[in-house]
């Protein structure tokens, strides 16, 4: 009996002094990721300038009268040339008898003409001009003869009257001074150059087509969190050898002689 107690008392001592083997369990954080910051990209709008342009500045034109000087017409004049010439003319048939001769030697013109007269008289000029002036000559040969005036005898009967001959008159030939005609000057008609506005066309102002950037969203891909694999720590139970206990040897004590 005893010794049960004994092992019992010993087995408490044992367990007393033999602790479990304390081990905590792995502490592990849960791994901290910041969620990436997007920000919005930030784009300004395009500064555009309306264009300037400047209305084209044009002068009128002016038209101005054309200008012109009046022809200035200068008397050509020629340098004295000696001549001579000679002409006759008998013409019974018109009674013209007559003849005229003149010469020049640069200077001094001299000459001479002769007609019959009407009077059956012959008149003969003789002329010089030079510078100082035309004198003449005049002579006449031959008596004037004047046709009798005779009274017509007229008859009842006579139905037919002599023809009365006049004797033609000799009429100095009128010289014409040639007419200077005037060149009638006409006027150029201006013509006002007809001025055509330049058609000013109005730019076509296109707006530029903005095109908003096809903004792609980042694939954000999340992290694949790998739970860590949590090795259970193999735990060894402790090889407990159980002391051989050696049960004390008990003597019993000897009866002293004195109870």
């Amino acid at each position: 009996m005893k010794f049960f107690v004994l092992v019992a008392l010993f087995a408490v001592a044992a367990a007393n002094y033999y602790e479990a083997p304390k081990y905590e369990a792995p502490k592990y954080e849960a791994p901290k990721y910041e969620s990436p910051k997007y920000e919005s990209p930030k784009y300004e709008a395009p500064k555009y300038e309306a264009p300037k342009y400047e209305t084209p500045k044009y002068e009128t034109p002016k038209n101005e009268a054309p200008k012109y000087e009046a022809p200035k017409y200068e008397e050509v004049t020629y340098a004295a040339q000696p001549y001579s010439f000679g002409y006759d003319v008998q013409d019974k048939e018109s009674y013209n008898d007559f003849e005229h001769n003149e010469k020049s030697d640069y200077n001094v013109v001299t000459g001479s003409y002769r007609v019959v007269l009407p009077d059956s008289r012959v008149q003969i000029v003789t002329y010089k001009a030079d510078a100082n002036g035309y004198t003449a000559d005049v002579k006449y040969e031959g008596e004037a003869k004047y046709p009798e005036y005779v009274e017509p005898q007229s008859k009842a009967s006579a139905s037919y009257a002599a023809p009365a001959y006049k004797a033609p008159e000799y009429q100095k030939p009128a010289y014409v001074a040639p007419a200077y005609t005037t060149p009638a000057y006409t006027t150029p008609a201006y013509t006002t150059p007809a001025y055509t506005t330049p058609a000013y066309k109005q730019p076509a102002y296109t707006t530029p087509a903005y095109t908003t950037p096809a903004y792609t969203t980042p694939a954000y891909a999340t992290p694949a969190y790998a739970t860590p694999a949590y090795a259970t720590p193999a735990y060894s139970t402790p090889s407990y050898s159980t002391k051989v206990y050696k049960t004390p040897a008990y003597k019993t004590p000897t009866a002293s002689s004195k109870y």
